[in-house]
Formats: C-alpha cells, sequence, structure tokens
C-alpha cells in the first residue's frame, strides 16, 4: 500500500477548497432546521446522555413520531460547534468542509490499494469535484455521511492489515475494524455495510480466490475428495468473527429502535405503497436513475419525494427499458469481476463492493425508506463509481491513439463537474433559493412548492406564500399538509373564513379509523395537527369554545400519546375557567414527556389560577432545572417571588430579573419588575435607574410612568414628578391615579389649586362615583373657601362610602368651620394668600390612600406638606386639634409609608391583570 504524499494532500484540500468555499456563506435550509435549530440536544444545558436517547433531530427513540435514524456521534459535533459558536452556520459549514477534504485523502489511500498513483489521484479528484456530494457537503445535515465515511474508510484500511505472514490472522486491525464499524454506525447507520465490503475483500482479493475456484472447491468438499484447506479455515474463521460483530451491532440498534419501524407516509414513498408489480417495478426503476445522477449531475434536487418520479405501473413503460440496461451492464460487471483472474477485476469487483453495499439500506430492499431519491446517499457509492471511471480512463490512456483523447475528455469532466459543484453550492444559500432550484428540475413534487411557500412565510409575505401553497394542493390535491399550510396562510391573513374551510378540506382526507388497526401507524404525526389548528382557530370565537375542545379530544383519541393535543386543550380549558381540568391535561402531557420545560411552565400558570402560588413556584423551578434559560419562567416566578410575603425569596427574584433581562434585553417589562423590587428594598437611586431603563425601551410604558412619578413624590423630589406625569397622561388621559396624584402635587407643592381641580373633575368626567376624586376635590373647595360647596361634595361623598369614618370626620370639620365663622364670614374669607383655617394648608385626601379598609389618622387640618416648617403651626382651640397633636409626625410617616408601599402593589398588580 502506497503511502499519501504532502502534494496530492495538499492539491486534494486545494482542490475541495476551491469546490466548496462558497458554501461558508450558506445558511441552515431544510432538515438543518430540525437537526440544528429546533435540535435541543445541541445545547450544553441538555444532558449528554440524551444524544443516546432521541434520534437524529432530538425526538425520543421510544416515541412513535421519531424518524428512528440513531446518529448520536453526529449529533455530538454539531454540539461542540454551537458551544464555540452557537448557531453561526459558518463554523458548521467549515467544519463540513474539512471532514470531506479528510474523505477524500482517506479514499485516496483506498484507491492506492486497486489503481497506480495517478489513477488513485485522478478517483480522488473526481469525488473531490462531483456535484452529487453538494447536498452532503453544503447542507450540514450531511455531516451523517462525510462522518460515517472516515470511519467506513478508515474500517476498511484497519482489515487490509489484518493479513500476517504465511496467511496468519492479525487480530488487533480485526478488532481496530469492529470498532471502527461501531463508531461509523453510530455516525449514520450505513457504516455497518463495511462489513460486507471486508468480506468480499477477504475472500477474493487476500485470499485470491474467484467465483469458479469456490465452485471447484466446494464441489471436491461435498464430494469428499478433498478436506476444507487450512487457509480457508482461516478465512472462514475471520469471517464469522466479522458477521458476529456485525449481528450484535444490528441487534443493539434494533434494541435502540425498540423494534420499530419509522412511520412514513404515502407522500414521501409513493411506491412502498402500491401494489404489485407498480411496487417492484418503481424500486428496481429507480437503481438506473440514481446511477444516471453520478453519471450526469446536471439536474440536482434537494427532495425527490412525492410525484417526482411517477410509479412505472406496467409491464409495457418504456422506463423499463433503463432498467433492464442497467441490470445488464451490473450483470456483466458482476460476472467478469468474479470469474476471472487478475488486478482488473479485482479493482472491478471492489468498485462494484462500494457501489452496492453502502446503496442497500436506502434501496428499499429490506425495509422501506422515507424518500425516493436521496443525493446524499450516493456519497459513499460514488468512491466505487469514480474507482470505475478511473480505472476505465486508465485502460484508455494505456491506448497511444486514444491518450490525448482521455486527457482532454478528463479535464473537462473534473472541471465541468468543479464548476457545476461551485455552481449548486449557492442554491442552498437559503430556503427560498434551494427550493426555487428544485423547482426549475421538478415541478410535480407538491413538497416543493410547500417548501417554497415555507420560506416566504418566514419573511412574513403571506401574500406570495399562499400563491405556492395553493399551487401545492393543485399538483397533490390529497396532500393533507398542502391544506393546512394554506389554512395557516389564510389565517395569518386574518381570513379566517377561508382558513376554517382549508381546514375542514384537510380534515376530509385524513384516513378513516378501521376496526382493530392501530390509527397512528397509518397516518403521519404531523397531519393529527389538522385538528389542533383548526381548533385554535375557532376557539378564538367564544361561542365555540366547546366545539374547539371536541377537536382537541379527538385528536387525542386518534392518538393517545399525542403530547400537543394536551398542551393545546389544556390552554382552552384554563380560557374556559376549568383549572382543575387544564391540570389533568397537562398531567397527562407531562406522563409523556417529564423533559419539556414548557409543559411544567404551564402547569405552573395551572396553579396560580388556582391560587396555589407554592406549588406554581416549585413548577417554575422544575421548567429551569431543565432549562435555565426558560424566559417566560424566569419572570413570571420572579413575579410569583416578589409578591410573596417571604423576604428570603427577593434575592433570587431579582437575580431571575437580571438572567431574564440578559436573555430578553429589549423587554421592557423586566426592567420595570426590577424597579419595582428596587422601590419595595428603598433602594431609590436604583429603583430609579431601573424605571428609566424601561421608559427609554418602551415610551409610554404606563405602569413605569407612574411608579417613576411616585418614587419621587415619596421621596420629597415631586416636582420631578410633573413631567413624568405629564407625559403618562399624554398617552393615558384617563389614568386616574395619575391624575390624583399630579393633583396632589399641584395642591401642595406648585400652590395651583386650579390646576389641581381640573385633575379631580376630570376623573369625575369619567367615573362620577370615583370616592378618592370626588373626596380631593371637596378639599379643592375647602381651599378655595367655599365651605358650603365643601359641605355638599363631602355629603355626596358619604353616600357614596358611608362606612369611610375619614369622609364624616371632614365633614364635620367643614361643619365646624361654618358654625365659627357666622353667616358673614361665610361670604368674607381670608385674603388670597393667607393660609385658611389658622395658617394650616387644608389637605385632601392622599393618593396613598389605598383600601378603604386602611382607615386614614389624619384629621382635614393635618398637613400633608413634608416641607412646611411645624413652627408655622399655631395651636387652635377646637377638638380636632388637640386630636392631631396625638399623633406624633413620626406615626403619620410610618402610616403614610404602609400606605405608599400598598399603592405600589396594588399598581402592580393592576399592570399584570392589563397584559402590560
Amino acid at each position: 500500500m502506497a503511502d499519501v504524499s504532502l502534494k496530492e494532500i495538499a492539491l486534494i484540500i486545494g482542490v475541495v477548497a476551491a469546490c466548496y468555499w462558497n458554501s461558508l456563506f450558506c445558511g441552515f435550509v431544510f432538515d438543518d432546521v430540525s437537526a440544528i435549530l429546533d435540535n435541543k440536544d445541541l445545547h450544553p444545558s441538555t444532558p449528554l446522555k440524551n444524544l443516546f436517547q432521541n434520534d437524529f433531530w432530538g425526538t425520543p427513540m421510544s416515541e412513535e413520531r421519531s424518524h428512528k435514524s440513531y446518529r448520536p456521534f453526529t449529533v455530538l459535533t454539531f454540539r461542540l460547534n454551537y458551544l464555540f459558536s452557537e448557531l453561526n452556520a459558518v463554523s458548521y459549514h467549515l467544519l463540513n468542509l474539512v471532514f470531506h477534504a479528510v474523505v477524500c485523502i482517506v479514499f485516496l489511500k483506498v484507491c492506492k490499494l486497486f489503481l497506480d498513483n495517478r489513477s488513485s489521484v485522478i478517483a480522488s479528484l473526481l469525488f473531490a469535484v462531483h456535484p452529487i456530494h453538494t447536498e452532503a457537503v453544503t447542507g450540514v445535515v450531511g455531516r451523517a455521511e462525510l462522518l460515517s465515511s472516515i470511519f467506513f474508510l478508515a474500517a476498511f484500511l484497519s482489515y487490509t492489515k489484518s493479513k500476517g505472514p504465511d496467511n496468519t490472522i492479525v487480530w488487533t486491525p480485526i478488532a481496530v475494524t469492529v470498532c471502527l464499524v461501531a463508531v461509523a454506525t453510530l455516525c449514520k447507520e450505513q457504516g455497518i455495510t463495511v462489513v460486507g465490503i471486508c468480506c468480499v475483500y477477504e475472500v477474493f482479493i487476500a485470499q485470491g480466490y474467484t467465483l469458479p475456484m469456490l465452485l471447484d472447491a466446494a464441489m471436491q468438499i461435498l464430494r469428499g475428495k478433498c478436506s476444507i484447506p487450512y487457509s480457508m479455515l482461516q478465512t472462514l474463521l475471520k469471517l464469522i468473527v466479522l458477521m458476529f460483530s456485525t449481528l450484535l451491532l444490528v441487534v443493539v440498534r434494533v434494541q435502540v429502535i425498540q423494534s420499530q419501524l419509522p412511520v412514513f407516509t404515502r407522500f414521501d414513498n409513493p411506491a412502498a405503497v402500491s401494489p404489485s408489480p407498480a411496487r417492484q417495478l418503481t424500486f428496481n426503476y429507480l437503481l438506473p436513475v440514481n446511477a444516471w445522477l453520478l453519471l450526469n449531475p446536471s439536474e440536482l434536487c434537494c427532495d425527490w419525494t412525492m410525484g417526482t418520479i411517477p410509479l412505472v405501473e406496467s409491464f409495457l413503460d418504456i422506463r423499463n427499458i433503463a432498467t433492464v440496461t442497467f441490470f445488464c451492464l451490473l450483470g456483466s460487471l458482476i460476472v467478469f469481476s468474479l470469474r476471472y483472474p487478475g488486478d482488473s477485476s479485482k479493482t472491478v469487483l471492489m468498485a462494484l463492493c462500494l457501489i452496492v453495499l453502502p446503496f442497500i439500506p436506502a434501496s428499499n430492499l429490506f425495509f422501506p425508506v422515507g424518500f425516493v431519491v436521496a443525493e446524499r446517499v450516493l456519497y459513499v457509492p460514488s468512491m466505487g463509481f469514480c474507482i470505475l471511471v478511473a480505472h476505465g480512463w486508465k485502460r484508455l490512456s494505456n491506448k497511444s491513439v486514444l491518450r490525448k483523447l482521455s486527457w482532454i475528455c478528463l479535464s473537462v469532466v473534473l472541471f465541468t463537474h468543479a464548476l457545476k459543484t461551485l455552481h449548486r453550492n449557492w442554491d442552498w444559500e437559503s430556503e427560498y433559493t434551494l427550493f426555487m432550484s428544485a423547482l426549475k428540475v421538478n415541478k410535480n413534487n407538491a413538497k416543493l412548492w410547500n417548501n417554497v411557500g415555507h420560506a416566504l412565510e418566514n419573511e412574513k409575505n403571506f401574500e406570495r406564500a399562499l400563491r405556492f401553497f395553493i399551487q401545492a394542493t393543485q399538483v397533490q390535491p390529497d396532500d393533507i399538509g398542502a391544506h393546512m399550510n394554506v389554512g395557516r396562510t389564510y389565517k395569518n391573513l386574518n381570513k379566517t373564513k377561508e382558513a376554517e374551510e382549508s381546514y375542514m378540506i384537510a380534515k376530509s382526507l385524513m384516513p378513516q379509523i378501521i376496526p382493530g388497526k392501530k390509527y397512528a401507524a397509518r397516518v403521519a404525526p404531523n397531519h393529527l395537527n389538522v385538528y389542533i389548528n383548526l381548533a385554535n382557530l375557532i376557539r378564538a370565537n367564544e361561542s365555540r369554545l366547546e366545539e374547539a375542545d371536541q377537536l382537541y379530544r379527538q385528536a387525542i383519541s386518534m392518538r393517545p400519546d399525542f403530547k400537543q393535543a394536551y398542551i393545546s386543550r389544556g390552554e382552552l380549558l384554563l380560557k374556559m375557567n376549568k383549572p382543575v381540568k387544564a391540570k389533568e391535561a397537562y398531567l397527562r402531557a407531562l406522563e409523556l414527556d417529564r423533559t419539556n420545560a414548557d409543559l411544567w411552565y404551564n402547569l405552573a400558570i395551572v396553579y396560580i389560577e388556582l391560587k396555589e402560588p407554592t406549588e406554581a413556584l416549585k413548577n417554575f423551578n422544575r421548567a429551569l432545572e431543565l432549562n435555565p434559560k426558560h424566559k417566560l419562567s424566569l419572570f413570571n416566578s420572579a413575579l410569583l417571588m416578589q409578591e410573596s410575603a417571604d423576604p428570603t425569596l427577593r434575592p433570587e427574584a431579582k437575580k431571575r430579573l437580571l438572567s431574564y433581562v440578559k436573555e430578553e434585553p429589549q423587554d421592557a417589562n423586566g426592567y420595570f419588575n426590577l424597579g419595582m423590587l428596587a422601590m419595595d428594598d428603598k433602594r431609590d437611586a436604583e429603583a430609579e435607574s431601573w424605571m428609566k431603563k424601561a421608559i427609554r425601551l418602551q415610551p409610554g410604558f404606563r405602569s413605569a410612568l407612574f411608579n417613576l412619578a411616585l418614587l419621587y413624590s415619596q421621596t420629597a423630589k415631586e416636582l420631578m414628578a410633573l413631567p413624568v406625569l405629564e407625559e403618562l397622561l399624554r398617552y393615558y388621559p384617563d389614568h386616574t391615579k395619575g391624575l390624583i396624584l399630579k393633583g396632589d402635587i399641584l395642591m401642595n407643592q406648585k400652590k395651583d389649586i386650579s390646576g389641581a381641580k381640573k385633575c379631580f373633575e376630570k376623573i369625575l368626567e369619567m367615573d362620577p362615583n370615583n370616592v378618592q376624586g370626588k373626596h380631593n376635590l371637596c378639599v379643592v373647595y375647602f381651599e378655595e373657601r367655599d365651605l358650603i360647596k365643601a359641605e355638599k361634595c363631602l355629603v355626596e361623598t358619604l353616600v357614596l362610602a358611608p362606612h369611610e369614618e375619614y369622609i364624616q370626620r371632614h365633614l364635620n370639620i367643614v361643619r365646624s368651620k361654618i358654625s365659627l365663622l357666622g353667616a358673614a364670614e361665610q361670604s368674607t374669607f381670608p385674603a388670597a394668600g393667607t393660609a385658611a383655617v389658622g395658617g394650616k394648608k387644608i389637605p385632601f385626601e392622599n393618593l396613598k390612600e389605598v383600601k378603604n379598609e386602611q382607615k386614614t389618622t389624619q384629621t382635614l387640618n393635618s398637613n400633608i406638606n413634608k416641607g412646611q416648617s411645624n413652627s408655622k403651626k399655631r395651636t387652635e382651640k377646637n377638638n380636632t386639634d388637640k386630636e392631631t397633636k396625638k399623633k406624633s409626625t413620626k406615626e403619620i410617616k410610618d402610616i403614610e409609608k404602609k400606605r405608599v408601599a400598598a399603592l405600589k402593589r396594588l399598581e402592580e398588580i393592576e399592570r399584570i391583570l392589563n397584559g402590560e
């Protein structure tokens, strides 16, 4: 075996880089979305053991909707990509490019076992530039092919070293081979087929047998003319070890998928569900189709499912000629390689093994697959094809007449293939470019029309997306998914009636239940979403909630393990004020998936509805254990802690809110609630900073504006509160508490009685029965020295709130003043600027009176202007003033602080209820 030189390595790396450099500018498309963007197994927070319990797409292998593709080592490389660059597509594509270069170099080493140096380099270069590989190299999910191929070829190379001197067995390379086969299989399932290649190599290459020799030896042994030769016994022993290890891998693989094959629909592989002879004729015709793609990769398509290749339903179909021709050519090559000795036949035999054996898992020979044709599965078979081409070129170039022509043809093939690969890479730039390029090749595949629609839908271009979805229903009228897409797009366009009609069509296409037959096995799990989508649509109508619930229950009856149906039904039951039943639905969903953080979050919301905050917090915590960055759990659990009476939870609440704003730096609600926490903890400067940040992010943030103004008012910065209140009232002119606070400041700080009066009058225009507004207006009348009007106003206020003691006391004070002044004094008040009633300012009932049951202890004559000096107060000779002196300033301030805190909490609750 010749070694690979540095020059050859440099040449191959250069060619690979020249062909695939533009793949670095491509994004995540097609299957990359499910395998990378939507796959939680890539996240560092997901336990590593999940990689060995879930399929390639992150779905538990135990679930029926699982694709059963078990490739944990490939997912591990995706996880490493995510660890270093998260979802930066460049790093994923770069690693694929590197792996492809490695495959090409290892393939060159394999070629040198059967070809001369020059032919080996040509085979490797042809493999490096072949356009059929763009799906495996430029598509990120194609990494499964690349990784599996590396270990596939390494296993074969290791096995070639198992023959020692005098035909002895060297066991170490065999053990390494078995380990590498296991690794290759854990990268992609077809890796196990290298065992078959090793068996063929052992018999026909290492031992030098031909088919006639084997038949002759078998006849001699059966006739008893001779015993089995020792060399043949050695060969049989090696083959038994290989086959036993293979059987062991197969048993483990079957256990992993729990003896269940994946569920595919007739749209994925129409021939698989077709009757005879259409099924056999179509499957056989697909073989020359794949061979033609290797020979002439001019028209490539990312998706060959559905109606791409019409079924071959008759023996008279002209396409059967291609099938017969293919098998005749293949049979001729097999006979040549097995019958005749010599290097040429050995090279052809190994090339055929590389073409045929790795393709068997995708051939529908043993089990149906979920596609008609897939270009990426031709990655390893193309190795055998490249060896055949290089070998044929060598035979032609050895003839002097054809030498120049053979070089010209080879140069043209390599150049055109490289250009085609480079151009094809750009098709994988985005989903739109990829599926539009596919439609140029095939317009009979409804899935392609759907996928273009999805790409446009992701760009919010619903009108154009709808046209492609409708075209999909015309190409394949019985495609349930296409009708669902039409319905969803109509819903996005707010065309509810048309959306419901489309969903009803999709529902009518669902297979009917056959007694005694498992429903889930006959329908794609995603198609059951038609019940979910239809129910979600009609439940917007309050009168159709029961109808929506019936649809959810129908989906559950068809598939008792349909997790999404339980989740959606739980949401509906909450809307119907049935939290107990909602709890049952979520608990059933959790039986199916206890690792879903969203489910634990939803259950926590149910417990909040059930007034069980302790249980709610436990479920929020469980969601955060599964996903420490679960944003809704971070936010709502912090609110729950903030609302609790346990001060030990407040630091954790702050920590979670800080984590939330780190995840959602543009959400003003996070900063607002940090401000509320700071206000509660008397960290006024910090509270001010958080509130201002919330307002910068969301101008007109009602609760942030009000609480910032309230913060200023309770920290002796009332004049700073005024512009904040002006802004609040500009956005929300009917904000009652804002008007009350503004009136308070205008009255006590600005001495603007007229302005304060307008605030309270506006409150009463909106709500004539507002006790606070009316009472404070009464105080304004008192300040205006209109005691008669003040008395009348207080009487009316007392009617509205007959149990409020402070209103009755204030009414008594006004009446006592009226009686003291007498009839003459009622028409003549002190001059403007002189404080009424002995220099003491008459306050209105303060904004910070939050709850009716929290009675005020201030008398009408007590001064709420904190800046007024006590020296300005004069002793009054009435009983009311004596009652006032019984309350110390400290007591009054303590009461005020309690009322302020209560007001803030009420305002926060109001914000949450209003959805701010």
